[in-house]
């Protein structure tokens, strides 16, 4: 019973850190913030430092990938959910990543919306909303068996 509790407050807590990572934003490098929400209608895209972006956006992306996963881990205690995810948000990462940088090389003349949704996808935990419902899905269909 005490177990099932503190699970639950301890995934409660690793989503504040999920919110946390988003309320922070700041510390990260990101020059498209600003172009993303005004800029794109009046401007065409600065020069930045695309080192110091993709670079900031891996640390984000690796923030978040270990706060989903270890609310995996507390959810369900499977390794190979686990595993599952650790490969899921590695091959995610190259594919995005290589994506986005594709599209930053057209400068978001052509792909505005493409690009936007990739970087948020890159810079959002957006892919727990999609790995906990079918854990979840996965756990309760095997156990009907």
């Amino acid at each position: 019973m005490y177990k099932k509790w503190f699970n639950i407050l301890f995934v409660g807590l690793l989503f504040l850190l999920l919110i946390g990572v988003r309320y922070f934003e700041e510390l990260f490098y990101d020059p498209l913030q600003a172009y993303f929400e005004y800029d794109y209608l009046h401007n065409s895209l600065a020069e930045f430092n695309k080192g110091k972006l993709f670079f900031n956006i891996f640390i984000r992306y690796t923030i978040n990938s270990i706060i989903s996963i270890l609310i995996i881990w507390v959810a369900f205690r499977k390794k190979s959910y686990v595993s599952f995810s650790i490969y899921f948000y590695s091959i995610a990462f190259v594919f995005l990543l290589f994506t986005f940088w594709l599209v930053l090389l057209t400068r978001f003349e052509n792909y505005y919306l493409f690009g936007f949704y990739i970087r948020r996808f890159l810079i959002h935990p957006i892919f727990i909303l999609l790995l906990l419902p079918a854990f979840y899905y996965q756990l309760k269909h095997t156990k009907a068996k």
